[in-house]
Protein backbone atom coordinates (compact mmCIF):
# COMPACT_ATOMS: atom_id res chain seq x y z
CA UNK A 1 0.00 0.00 0.00
CA UNK A 2 1.03 3.51 -0.48
CA UNK A 3 2.66 4.83 2.79
CA UNK A 4 3.97 8.54 2.15
CA UNK A 5 4.04 10.69 -1.13
CA UNK A 6 6.66 13.93 -0.84
CA UNK A 7 6.00 16.48 -3.58
CA UNK A 8 8.42 19.16 -4.15
CA UNK A 9 7.82 21.86 -6.35
CA UNK A 10 4.86 20.80 -8.30
CA UNK A 11 2.50 23.45 -9.61
CA UNK A 12 0.92 25.10 -6.67
CA UNK A 13 2.56 22.96 -4.20
CA UNK A 14 6.48 23.95 -3.35
CA UNK A 15 7.03 21.22 -0.31
CA UNK A 16 4.51 18.40 0.64
CA UNK A 17 4.65 15.09 2.48
CA UNK A 18 1.57 13.08 3.20
CA UNK A 19 1.75 9.69 5.83
CA UNK A 20 -0.80 7.68 4.58
CA UNK A 21 -2.39 4.44 5.98
CA UNK A 22 -4.50 1.59 6.14
CA UNK A 23 -8.49 1.63 5.20
CA UNK A 24 -10.37 4.65 3.72
CA UNK A 25 -8.68 8.01 3.57
CA UNK A 26 -10.87 10.84 2.18
CA UNK A 27 -9.74 14.12 0.61
CA UNK A 28 -11.90 17.05 0.27
CA UNK A 29 -11.39 20.65 -0.17
CA UNK A 30 -13.38 23.72 -1.67
CA UNK A 31 -13.36 23.40 -5.61
CA UNK A 32 -9.70 24.91 -6.82
CA UNK A 33 -8.28 24.31 -3.84
CA UNK A 34 -5.46 21.58 -5.57
CA UNK A 35 -6.91 17.89 -5.17
CA UNK A 36 -6.28 17.31 -8.56
CA UNK A 37 -2.50 18.44 -8.35
CA UNK A 38 -2.27 16.02 -5.33
CA UNK A 39 -3.72 13.35 -7.98
CA UNK A 40 -1.23 14.43 -10.78
CA UNK A 41 1.49 14.41 -8.94
CA UNK A 42 0.79 10.37 -7.65
CA UNK A 43 0.47 9.93 -11.36
CA UNK A 44 3.58 11.22 -12.40
CA UNK A 45 5.08 8.56 -9.76
CA UNK A 46 2.75 5.46 -11.82
CA UNK A 47 4.27 6.98 -15.07
CA UNK A 48 1.71 9.01 -16.39
CA UNK A 49 2.95 11.56 -19.11
CA UNK A 50 5.18 14.36 -17.94
CA UNK A 51 5.14 18.03 -18.67
CA UNK A 52 7.32 21.35 -17.89
CA UNK A 53 3.84 22.86 -17.15
CA UNK A 54 3.94 20.67 -14.00
CA UNK A 55 6.85 22.65 -12.46
CA UNK A 56 6.44 25.40 -10.42
CA UNK A 57 7.14 28.83 -11.65
CA UNK A 58 10.50 29.52 -10.64
CA UNK A 59 11.61 26.34 -9.74
CA UNK A 60 14.22 24.36 -11.65
CA UNK A 61 12.63 21.05 -11.86
CA UNK A 62 9.54 19.44 -10.03
CA UNK A 63 10.32 15.94 -8.47
CA UNK A 64 7.67 13.24 -6.46
CA UNK A 65 8.68 10.62 -3.80
CA UNK A 66 5.99 7.26 -3.67
CA UNK A 67 6.91 4.94 -0.78
CA UNK A 68 4.91 1.77 -0.81
CA UNK A 69 4.99 -1.13 1.64
CA UNK A 70 4.49 -4.44 -0.40
CA UNK A 71 2.61 -7.72 1.12
CA UNK A 72 3.98 -11.06 1.28
CA UNK A 73 4.37 -12.54 -2.26
CA UNK A 74 3.13 -9.56 -4.28
CA UNK A 75 4.52 -10.35 -7.78
CA UNK A 76 6.50 -6.73 -8.32
CA UNK A 77 9.81 -7.89 -6.74
CA UNK A 78 10.23 -10.39 -9.63
CA UNK A 79 9.06 -8.25 -12.57
CA UNK A 80 11.67 -5.96 -10.91
CA UNK A 81 14.18 -8.83 -10.59
CA UNK A 82 13.95 -9.58 -14.22
CA UNK A 83 15.23 -5.85 -15.35
CA UNK A 84 18.02 -6.41 -12.50
CA UNK A 85 16.52 -4.68 -9.97
CA UNK A 86 16.43 -6.63 -6.55
CA UNK A 87 14.73 -5.46 -3.35
CA UNK A 88 17.11 -7.11 -0.58
CA UNK A 89 14.35 -7.26 1.77
CA UNK A 90 10.50 -7.60 0.78
CA UNK A 91 9.90 -5.84 4.03
CA UNK A 92 11.81 -2.87 2.97
CA UNK A 93 9.89 0.24 1.38
CA UNK A 94 9.31 0.60 -2.12
CA UNK A 95 10.04 3.69 -3.63
CA UNK A 96 9.32 5.36 -6.61
CA UNK A 97 10.51 8.70 -7.86
CA UNK A 98 9.79 10.97 -10.87
CA UNK A 99 11.97 14.36 -11.55
CA UNK A 100 10.63 16.40 -14.33
CA UNK A 101 12.98 19.72 -15.39
CA UNK A 102 11.62 22.75 -16.94
CA UNK A 103 12.08 22.08 -20.51
CA UNK A 104 9.64 18.82 -20.10
CA UNK A 105 12.37 16.06 -19.90
CA UNK A 106 11.90 13.74 -17.37
CA UNK A 107 13.96 10.81 -15.32
CA UNK A 108 12.63 7.87 -13.55
CA UNK A 109 14.31 5.93 -10.50
CA UNK A 110 12.66 2.78 -8.85
CA UNK A 111 14.28 2.53 -4.88
CA UNK A 112 16.94 5.13 -6.32
CA UNK A 113 18.16 2.85 -9.22
CA UNK A 114 17.11 4.96 -13.18
CA UNK A 115 14.36 3.34 -14.75
CA UNK A 116 12.69 3.61 -17.91
CA UNK A 117 9.24 5.14 -17.92
CA UNK A 118 7.37 1.55 -19.46
CA UNK A 119 8.98 -0.21 -16.76
CA UNK A 120 7.55 2.25 -14.18
CA UNK A 121 4.26 2.01 -15.85
CA UNK A 122 4.49 -1.97 -15.57
CA UNK A 123 5.50 -1.78 -11.57
CA UNK A 124 2.69 0.94 -11.26
CA UNK A 125 -0.09 -1.05 -12.25
CA UNK A 126 1.15 -3.40 -9.86
CA UNK A 127 0.49 -1.04 -6.77
CA UNK A 128 -2.36 1.46 -7.95
CA UNK A 129 -5.54 1.33 -9.48
CA UNK A 130 -7.10 4.67 -10.69
CA UNK A 131 -10.83 5.44 -11.34
CA UNK A 132 -11.57 8.96 -12.00
CA UNK A 133 -13.93 11.20 -14.35
CA UNK A 134 -11.54 11.48 -17.31
CA UNK A 135 -9.25 8.20 -16.91
CA UNK A 136 -9.58 4.93 -15.71
CA UNK A 137 -7.12 2.40 -15.05
CA UNK A 138 -7.52 -0.76 -14.08
CA UNK A 139 -11.25 -2.28 -14.22
CA UNK A 140 -11.12 -0.65 -17.43
CA UNK A 141 -8.66 -2.61 -19.05
CA UNK A 142 -10.01 -5.39 -20.42
CA UNK A 143 -6.34 -7.57 -20.38
CA UNK A 144 -7.44 -7.66 -16.33
CA UNK A 145 -10.75 -9.03 -17.10
CA UNK A 146 -10.21 -12.29 -17.36
CA UNK A 147 -7.77 -12.66 -14.21
CA UNK A 148 -10.63 -11.41 -12.17
CA UNK A 149 -13.16 -13.26 -12.97
CA UNK A 150 -11.20 -16.40 -12.46
CA UNK A 151 -10.10 -15.09 -9.29
CA UNK A 152 -13.68 -14.93 -8.63
CA UNK A 153 -14.67 -18.19 -8.18
CA UNK A 154 -13.30 -20.33 -11.34
CA UNK A 155 -11.24 -23.40 -9.49
CA UNK A 156 -7.87 -23.18 -9.84
CA UNK A 157 -6.63 -26.47 -10.38
CA UNK A 158 -8.95 -26.53 -12.81
CA UNK A 159 -6.77 -23.39 -14.43
CA UNK A 160 -3.65 -25.02 -13.43
CA UNK A 161 -4.57 -28.64 -15.21
CA UNK A 162 -5.65 -25.94 -18.49
CA UNK A 163 -2.35 -24.76 -18.65
CA UNK A 164 -0.32 -27.94 -17.95
CA UNK A 165 -1.85 -29.68 -20.78
CA UNK A 166 -1.19 -26.59 -23.18
CA UNK A 167 2.51 -26.50 -22.29
CA UNK A 168 2.74 -30.45 -22.78
CA UNK A 169 0.75 -29.36 -26.34
CA UNK A 170 3.13 -26.58 -27.37
CA UNK A 171 6.09 -28.61 -26.62
CA UNK A 172 5.41 -32.00 -28.48
CA UNK A 173 4.14 -28.90 -31.45
CA UNK A 174 7.10 -27.53 -31.24
CA UNK A 175 9.05 -30.82 -31.28
CA UNK A 176 7.40 -32.01 -34.19
CA UNK A 177 7.90 -28.61 -35.75
CA UNK A 178 11.91 -29.32 -35.13
CA UNK A 179 11.64 -32.73 -36.41
CA UNK A 180 9.95 -31.78 -39.64
CA UNK A 181 12.40 -28.97 -40.19
CA UNK A 182 15.38 -31.06 -40.08
CA UNK A 183 14.30 -33.51 -42.37
CA UNK A 184 13.27 -31.03 -44.80
CA UNK A 185 16.80 -30.03 -44.49
CA UNK A 186 18.49 -33.27 -44.46
CA UNK A 187 16.05 -34.60 -47.25
CA UNK A 188 18.18 -31.18 -49.60
CA UNK A 189 20.97 -32.21 -48.97
CA UNK A 190 20.67 -36.00 -48.81
CA UNK A 191 23.44 -36.64 -51.21
CA UNK A 192 25.99 -34.69 -49.98
CA UNK A 193 25.54 -35.62 -46.53
CA UNK A 194 25.94 -39.26 -47.52
CA UNK A 195 29.16 -38.53 -49.44
CA UNK A 196 30.41 -36.41 -46.37
CA UNK A 197 29.67 -39.73 -44.04
CA UNK A 198 31.44 -41.79 -46.53
CA UNK A 199 34.38 -39.42 -46.65
CA UNK A 200 34.93 -38.94 -43.34
CA UNK A 201 34.01 -42.55 -42.49
CA UNK A 202 36.96 -43.54 -44.95
CA UNK A 203 39.13 -41.22 -42.89
CA UNK A 204 38.16 -42.20 -39.52
CA UNK A 205 39.92 -39.05 -37.91
CA UNK A 206 40.11 -40.24 -34.27
CA UNK A 207 40.43 -37.90 -31.01
CA UNK A 208 43.46 -35.70 -30.63
CA UNK A 209 44.97 -37.69 -33.69
CA UNK A 210 46.27 -34.10 -35.07
CA UNK A 211 48.10 -33.71 -31.87
CA UNK A 212 49.68 -36.92 -32.02
CA UNK A 213 50.81 -36.71 -35.74
CA UNK A 214 52.05 -33.88 -35.58
CA UNK A 215 54.18 -34.75 -32.89
CA UNK A 216 55.16 -38.00 -34.80
CA UNK A 217 55.96 -35.99 -38.00
CA UNK A 218 57.93 -33.49 -35.63
CA UNK A 219 59.94 -36.18 -34.12
CA UNK A 220 60.81 -37.69 -37.60
CA UNK A 221 61.79 -34.47 -39.17
CA UNK A 222 64.44 -33.95 -36.26
CA UNK A 223 65.62 -37.84 -36.77
CA UNK A 224 65.91 -37.65 -40.28
CA UNK A 225 68.13 -35.01 -39.98
CA UNK A 226 70.34 -36.00 -37.14
CA UNK A 227 70.88 -39.59 -39.10
CA UNK A 228 72.19 -37.22 -42.14
CA UNK A 229 74.33 -35.64 -39.83
CA UNK A 230 75.71 -38.81 -38.66
CA UNK A 231 76.16 -40.01 -42.37
CA UNK A 232 77.90 -37.06 -43.12
CA UNK A 233 80.51 -37.38 -40.11
CA UNK A 234 80.70 -41.06 -40.68
CA UNK A 235 81.58 -40.68 -44.54
CA UNK A 236 84.45 -38.29 -43.62
CA UNK A 237 85.81 -40.73 -41.01
CA UNK A 238 85.67 -43.56 -43.59
CA UNK A 239 86.69 -41.01 -46.20
CA UNK A 240 90.21 -40.25 -44.26
CA UNK A 241 90.90 -44.02 -43.59
CA UNK A 242 90.84 -45.08 -46.86
CA UNK A 243 91.91 -41.90 -48.75
CA UNK A 244 94.66 -42.28 -51.38
CA UNK A 245 98.46 -41.59 -49.87
CA UNK A 246 99.34 -40.04 -48.18
CA UNK A 247 96.16 -40.80 -46.36
CA UNK A 248 95.74 -40.63 -42.21
CA UNK A 249 95.50 -44.47 -42.01
CA UNK A 250 98.46 -45.26 -44.39
CA UNK A 251 100.41 -42.66 -43.11
CA UNK A 252 100.13 -44.58 -39.62
CA UNK A 253 100.26 -47.77 -40.92
CA UNK A 254 103.27 -46.89 -42.58
CA UNK A 255 105.13 -44.89 -39.88
CA UNK A 256 104.67 -47.91 -37.57
CA UNK A 257 106.30 -50.16 -39.88
CA UNK A 258 109.34 -47.80 -40.20
CA UNK A 259 109.86 -47.42 -36.55
CA UNK A 260 109.34 -50.89 -36.25
CA UNK A 261 112.68 -51.41 -38.61
CA UNK A 262 114.44 -49.17 -36.45
CA UNK A 263 114.27 -50.74 -33.17
CA UNK A 264 116.57 -53.30 -32.46
CA UNK A 265 115.58 -57.04 -32.77
CA UNK A 266 114.90 -59.44 -29.95
CA UNK A 267 117.58 -60.22 -27.82
CA UNK A 268 120.03 -57.38 -28.76
CA UNK A 269 121.60 -55.28 -26.00
CA UNK A 270 118.77 -52.23 -25.29
CA UNK A 271 121.37 -50.24 -23.69
CA UNK A 272 123.05 -49.97 -26.96
CA UNK A 273 120.48 -48.25 -28.48
CA UNK A 274 120.44 -45.72 -26.14
CA UNK A 275 117.58 -43.32 -25.91
CA UNK A 276 116.53 -42.76 -29.03
CA UNK A 277 115.29 -46.52 -29.21
CA UNK A 278 113.18 -45.15 -26.00
CA UNK A 279 111.72 -42.45 -28.15
CA UNK A 280 111.05 -44.77 -31.17
CA UNK A 281 109.01 -47.41 -28.68
CA UNK A 282 106.85 -44.34 -27.36
CA UNK A 283 106.50 -42.97 -31.04
CA UNK A 284 105.01 -46.38 -32.06
CA UNK A 285 103.09 -46.93 -28.98
CA UNK A 286 100.91 -43.25 -29.68
CA UNK A 287 100.79 -44.76 -33.51
CA UNK A 288 99.71 -48.10 -32.16
CA UNK A 289 97.15 -45.82 -30.37
CA UNK A 290 95.74 -43.45 -33.14
CA UNK A 291 95.33 -46.66 -35.04
CA UNK A 292 93.41 -47.80 -32.27
CA UNK A 293 91.23 -44.77 -31.76
CA UNK A 294 90.73 -44.16 -35.41
CA UNK A 295 88.93 -47.90 -36.30
CA UNK A 296 87.10 -47.53 -32.72
CA UNK A 297 85.67 -44.08 -33.82
CA UNK A 298 84.79 -46.21 -37.31
CA UNK A 299 82.72 -48.70 -34.93
CA UNK A 300 80.83 -46.22 -33.24
CA UNK A 301 80.08 -44.15 -35.74
CA UNK A 302 78.71 -47.17 -37.22
CA UNK A 303 76.40 -48.14 -34.79
CA UNK A 304 75.13 -44.43 -34.34
CA UNK A 305 74.16 -44.45 -38.07
CA UNK A 306 72.27 -47.91 -37.62
CA UNK A 307 70.97 -46.60 -34.38
CA UNK A 308 69.36 -43.24 -36.42
CA UNK A 309 68.37 -44.88 -39.44
CA UNK A 310 64.93 -44.07 -40.16
CA UNK A 311 62.34 -45.35 -42.17
CA UNK A 312 61.36 -42.63 -45.06
CA UNK A 313 58.63 -43.72 -45.77
CA UNK A 314 56.82 -43.48 -42.01
CA UNK A 315 57.53 -39.83 -42.39
CA UNK A 316 55.48 -39.90 -45.62
CA UNK A 317 52.94 -41.78 -44.69
CA UNK A 318 52.63 -38.89 -41.35
CA UNK A 319 52.52 -36.06 -43.30
CA UNK A 320 50.16 -37.44 -46.00
CA UNK A 321 47.95 -38.65 -43.05
CA UNK A 322 47.98 -34.98 -41.17
CA UNK A 323 47.78 -32.96 -44.02
CA UNK A 324 44.56 -35.19 -45.58
CA UNK A 325 43.05 -34.43 -41.74
CA UNK A 326 43.45 -30.64 -42.37
CA UNK A 327 42.46 -30.60 -45.51
CA UNK A 328 39.08 -32.29 -44.29
CA UNK A 329 38.81 -30.16 -41.72
CA UNK A 330 38.99 -27.11 -43.80
CA UNK A 331 37.00 -28.11 -46.57
CA UNK A 332 33.84 -28.44 -44.05
CA UNK A 333 35.06 -25.33 -42.10
CA UNK A 334 35.79 -27.03 -38.66
CA UNK A 335 38.92 -27.94 -36.80
CA UNK A 336 40.83 -31.20 -36.81
CA UNK A 337 39.55 -32.43 -33.30
CA UNK A 338 36.16 -31.44 -34.34
CA UNK A 339 35.88 -34.42 -37.55
CA UNK A 340 35.07 -37.15 -35.04
CA UNK A 341 32.02 -34.79 -33.70
CA UNK A 342 31.39 -33.68 -37.34
CA UNK A 343 30.76 -37.32 -38.67
CA UNK A 344 28.83 -38.27 -35.27
CA UNK A 345 26.70 -35.65 -36.23
CA UNK A 346 26.65 -36.05 -39.85
CA UNK A 347 25.26 -39.80 -39.49
CA UNK A 348 22.71 -38.95 -36.74
CA UNK A 349 21.12 -36.25 -39.50
CA UNK A 350 21.28 -39.80 -42.07
CA UNK A 351 19.83 -41.92 -39.15
CA UNK A 352 17.17 -39.17 -38.68
CA UNK A 353 16.61 -38.66 -42.00
CA UNK A 354 16.62 -42.68 -42.86
CA UNK A 355 14.05 -43.06 -39.75
CA UNK A 356 12.65 -40.03 -39.57
CA UNK A 357 9.09 -40.94 -41.21
CA UNK A 358 8.20 -43.21 -38.36
CA UNK A 359 9.59 -40.58 -35.83
CA UNK A 360 7.24 -37.39 -37.11
CA UNK A 361 4.31 -40.08 -37.46
CA UNK A 362 4.56 -41.26 -33.93
CA UNK A 363 4.94 -36.97 -32.72
CA UNK A 364 2.41 -36.27 -35.25
CA UNK A 365 0.59 -39.07 -32.64
CA UNK A 366 1.55 -37.16 -29.91
CA UNK A 367 0.86 -34.30 -30.86
CA UNK A 368 -3.30 -35.01 -31.65
CA UNK A 369 -3.32 -36.74 -28.01
CA UNK A 370 -1.74 -33.84 -26.22
CA UNK A 371 -4.42 -31.36 -28.24
CA UNK A 372 -7.23 -33.39 -27.07
CA UNK A 373 -6.40 -33.34 -23.46
CA UNK A 374 -6.13 -29.91 -23.37
CA UNK A 375 -9.40 -29.42 -25.58
CA UNK A 376 -10.57 -31.25 -22.72
CA UNK A 377 -9.42 -29.50 -19.86
CA UNK A 378 -9.89 -26.37 -21.78
CA UNK A 379 -13.39 -27.16 -22.33
CA UNK A 380 -14.28 -27.92 -18.93
CA UNK A 381 -12.47 -24.74 -17.82
CA UNK A 382 -14.68 -22.91 -20.00
CA UNK A 383 -17.71 -24.49 -18.39
CA UNK A 384 -16.77 -23.16 -15.32
CA UNK A 385 -16.09 -19.77 -16.16
CA UNK A 386 -19.61 -19.47 -17.58
CA UNK A 387 -20.81 -20.55 -14.52
CA UNK A 388 -18.80 -18.03 -12.29
CA UNK A 389 -19.56 -15.07 -14.73
CA UNK A 390 -23.16 -15.53 -14.47
CA UNK A 391 -22.72 -15.56 -10.50
CA UNK A 392 -20.38 -12.43 -10.83
CA UNK A 393 -22.83 -11.01 -13.19
CA UNK A 394 -25.68 -11.60 -10.49
CA UNK A 395 -23.33 -10.29 -7.71
CA UNK A 396 -22.49 -6.75 -9.13
CA UNK A 397 -26.03 -6.04 -10.53
CA UNK A 398 -27.62 -6.44 -7.26
CA UNK A 399 -24.67 -3.58 -6.12
CA UNK A 400 -26.25 -1.29 -8.78
CA UNK A 401 -29.10 -0.13 -7.62
CA UNK A 402 -27.89 1.56 -4.80
CA UNK A 403 -25.52 3.22 -6.55
CA UNK A 404 -28.28 5.27 -8.42
CA UNK A 405 -27.29 2.91 -11.36
CA UNK A 406 -30.82 0.75 -11.16
CA UNK A 407 -31.44 0.97 -14.59
CA UNK A 408 -27.91 -0.76 -15.53
CA UNK A 409 -26.97 -3.94 -16.17
CA UNK A 410 -23.63 -5.61 -15.99
CA UNK A 411 -22.73 -8.60 -18.70
CA UNK A 412 -19.66 -10.95 -18.51
CA UNK A 413 -18.86 -11.66 -21.98
CA UNK A 414 -16.84 -15.06 -22.96
CA UNK A 415 -15.67 -14.30 -26.56
CA UNK A 416 -14.21 -17.75 -27.96
CA UNK A 417 -10.27 -17.15 -29.31
CA UNK A 418 -9.44 -18.97 -32.86
CA UNK A 419 -7.29 -21.74 -32.59
CA UNK A 420 -4.25 -19.98 -32.79
CA UNK A 421 -4.94 -17.45 -30.05
CA UNK A 422 -6.04 -20.09 -27.47
CA UNK A 423 -3.39 -19.90 -24.75
CA UNK A 424 -1.84 -21.57 -20.74
CA UNK A 425 -5.07 -19.58 -19.88
CA UNK A 426 -7.66 -21.11 -22.29
CA UNK A 427 -9.91 -20.60 -24.81
CA UNK A 428 -11.38 -17.68 -24.29
CA UNK A 429 -11.16 -13.83 -23.34
CA UNK A 430 -13.17 -11.97 -21.04
CA UNK A 431 -14.74 -8.97 -21.80
CA UNK A 432 -16.57 -6.48 -19.04
CA UNK A 433 -20.07 -4.70 -20.47
CA UNK A 434 -22.82 -2.58 -19.22
CA UNK A 435 -26.39 -1.60 -20.90
CA UNK A 436 -26.70 1.42 -19.39
CA UNK A 437 -30.30 1.65 -20.07
CA UNK A 438 -32.76 -0.85 -21.09
CA UNK A 439 -32.90 -1.80 -24.57
CA UNK A 440 -29.45 -0.75 -25.01
CA UNK A 441 -27.14 -3.44 -25.93
CA UNK A 442 -24.21 -4.14 -23.90
CA UNK A 443 -20.70 -2.44 -24.23
CA UNK A 444 -17.56 -2.08 -23.03
CA UNK A 445 -17.20 -0.50 -19.70
CA UNK A 446 -14.99 2.86 -20.82
CA UNK A 447 -17.55 3.44 -23.78
CA UNK A 448 -20.69 3.45 -22.67
CA UNK A 449 -21.26 4.72 -18.97
CA UNK A 450 -20.55 8.69 -18.31
CA UNK A 451 -17.42 9.49 -15.99
CA UNK A 452 -19.70 9.30 -12.61
CA UNK A 453 -21.47 6.13 -13.76
CA UNK A 454 -18.40 4.55 -14.85
CA UNK A 455 -16.88 5.59 -11.64
CA UNK A 456 -19.60 3.74 -9.69
CA UNK A 457 -19.42 0.95 -11.45
CA UNK A 458 -16.19 0.29 -11.25
CA UNK A 459 -16.96 0.72 -7.20
CA UNK A 460 -19.05 -1.97 -7.46
CA UNK A 461 -17.06 -4.07 -8.91
CA UNK A 462 -14.57 -3.09 -6.48
CA UNK A 463 -16.52 -4.35 -4.00
CA UNK A 464 -17.19 -7.54 -5.75
CA UNK A 465 -14.02 -8.61 -6.44
CA UNK A 466 -12.31 -7.62 -2.98
CA UNK A 467 -9.12 -8.60 -2.11
CA UNK A 468 -8.82 -10.79 -5.63
CA UNK A 469 -6.40 -8.33 -7.34
CA UNK A 470 -3.02 -7.79 -6.37
CA UNK A 471 -3.41 -4.23 -6.31
CA UNK A 472 -3.27 -2.96 -2.94
CA UNK A 473 -3.96 1.06 -3.46
CA UNK A 474 -7.09 1.75 -5.24
CA UNK A 475 -7.56 5.42 -5.97
CA UNK A 476 -11.23 7.13 -6.53
CA UNK A 477 -11.51 10.97 -8.30
CA UNK A 478 -15.12 12.19 -7.44
CA UNK A 479 -16.86 9.15 -7.84
CA UNK A 480 -19.74 10.48 -5.98
CA UNK A 481 -19.99 13.31 -8.80
CA UNK A 482 -23.26 14.46 -9.33
CA UNK A 483 -25.15 12.23 -6.44
CA UNK A 484 -26.05 13.15 -3.01
CA UNK A 485 -28.39 12.00 0.19
CA UNK A 486 -29.12 7.95 0.06
CA UNK A 487 -26.86 7.46 -3.34
CA UNK A 488 -23.90 8.92 -1.58
CA UNK A 489 -24.40 7.08 1.51
CA UNK A 490 -24.19 3.96 -0.25
CA UNK A 491 -21.01 4.78 -2.16
CA UNK A 492 -19.23 5.21 1.30
CA UNK A 493 -20.62 2.26 2.64
CA UNK A 494 -19.10 0.58 -0.13
CA UNK A 495 -16.16 2.59 0.32
CA UNK A 496 -15.37 1.45 3.68
CA UNK A 497 -16.19 -2.16 2.95
CA UNK A 498 -13.50 -2.07 0.22
CA UNK A 499 -11.01 -0.57 2.60
CA UNK A 500 -10.99 -3.41 4.68
CA UNK A 501 -9.55 -5.28 1.95
CA UNK A 502 -7.49 -2.66 0.37
CA UNK A 503 -6.66 0.83 0.81
CA UNK A 504 -8.70 3.70 -0.48
CA UNK A 505 -7.89 7.14 -1.58
CA UNK A 506 -11.04 9.09 -2.66
CA UNK A 507 -11.76 12.42 -3.39
CA UNK A 508 -15.01 13.46 -2.72
CA UNK A 509 -17.19 16.67 -2.02
CA UNK A 510 -19.85 14.15 -0.53
CA UNK A 511 -20.03 14.58 3.34
CA UNK A 512 -21.76 10.89 3.66
CA UNK A 513 -18.60 9.92 1.74
CA UNK A 514 -16.27 12.23 3.42
CA UNK A 515 -17.64 11.12 7.14
CA UNK A 516 -17.13 7.26 6.53
CA UNK A 517 -13.18 7.60 6.11
CA UNK A 518 -11.04 6.13 8.41
CA UNK A 519 -8.30 9.16 7.14
CA UNK A 520 -9.08 12.80 6.44
CA UNK A 521 -7.21 15.12 4.86
CA UNK A 522 -7.89 18.50 3.81
CA UNK A 523 -6.86 20.05 0.22
CA UNK A 524 -6.49 24.12 0.85
CA UNK A 525 -5.05 27.36 -0.80
CA UNK A 526 -3.57 30.34 0.44
CA UNK A 527 -1.69 33.00 -0.45
CA UNK A 528 1.54 33.94 0.86
CA UNK A 529 3.47 36.95 -0.22
CA UNK A 530 1.77 37.33 -3.43
CA UNK A 531 2.53 33.65 -4.04
CA UNK A 532 -0.38 30.87 -4.11
CA UNK A 533 0.34 27.69 -2.80
CA UNK A 534 -1.84 24.36 -2.11
CA UNK A 535 -1.22 22.56 1.09
CA UNK A 536 -2.68 19.22 2.34
CA UNK A 537 -2.94 18.77 6.07
CA UNK A 538 -4.45 15.09 8.03
CA UNK A 539 -7.24 16.41 10.20
CA UNK A 540 -8.05 15.43 13.91
CA UNK A 541 -11.34 14.53 15.17
CA UNK A 542 -12.53 17.85 15.96
CA UNK A 543 -11.07 19.34 12.74
CA UNK A 544 -12.88 16.62 10.67
CA UNK A 545 -16.23 17.53 12.33
CA UNK A 546 -15.79 21.18 11.00
CA UNK A 547 -14.49 20.05 7.50
CA UNK A 548 -17.59 18.22 7.43
CA UNK A 549 -19.73 20.57 9.03
CA UNK A 550 -18.80 22.75 6.12
CA UNK A 551 -19.25 20.78 3.47
CA UNK A 552 -22.41 20.47 4.68
CA UNK A 553 -23.55 24.03 5.41
CA UNK A 554 -20.88 25.90 2.82
CA UNK A 555 -19.29 29.40 3.96
CA UNK A 556 -21.06 29.65 7.25
CA UNK A 557 -21.10 26.96 9.50
CA UNK A 558 -23.87 26.39 12.15
CA UNK A 559 -24.72 24.46 15.02
CA UNK A 560 -27.31 22.49 12.48
CA UNK A 561 -24.83 22.03 10.85
CA UNK A 562 -22.42 20.85 12.99
CA UNK A 563 -25.21 18.26 14.44
CA UNK A 564 -25.37 16.95 11.03
CA UNK A 565 -21.65 16.10 10.85
CA UNK A 566 -22.02 14.21 14.55
CA UNK A 567 -24.46 12.40 13.23
CA UNK A 568 -22.88 11.39 9.74
CA UNK A 569 -19.55 10.39 11.69
CA UNK A 570 -21.35 8.34 14.38
CA UNK A 571 -23.34 6.53 11.90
Amino acid sequence: MLTHLSIRDVVLIERLDLPFSPGLTVLTGETGAGKSILLDSLGLTLGERASAGLVRAGAEQASVTACFELAPGHPLPGLLAEQGILIDDPRDPLVLRRIVTVDGRSRAYINDQPAGVTLLRRAASLLVEIQGQHEQMGLADQSTHLDLLDAFGVPADLRADTAAAYRAWMEATAELAAAQAAMENAAREEDWLRQSVEDLSSLAPQEDEETHLAGLRQSLQQGERRGEAIAAGAGRTVACATAAPPGPAAALRGASRTLQRLLPAAGEDDAAAGGADRLAHDALAALERAEEALGEAETLLSRLAADAESDPHLLEQTEERLFALRAAARKHGVSVPELPGLLAAFADRLAALDSGNARIGALQEAVRTRRARFEDTAGRLSAARETTARRLEQAVTAELRPLRLERARFFVSLPPLPPEAWTARGREQAAFQIAANPGQPPGPLAKVASGGELSRLMLALKVVLAGRSAVPTLVFDEVDSGVGGATASAIGDRLARVGHDVQVLVVTHSPQVAARGDAHLRISKSVTKGRTETRAEPLSAAQRREEIARMLAGDTITEAARAAADSLLQG
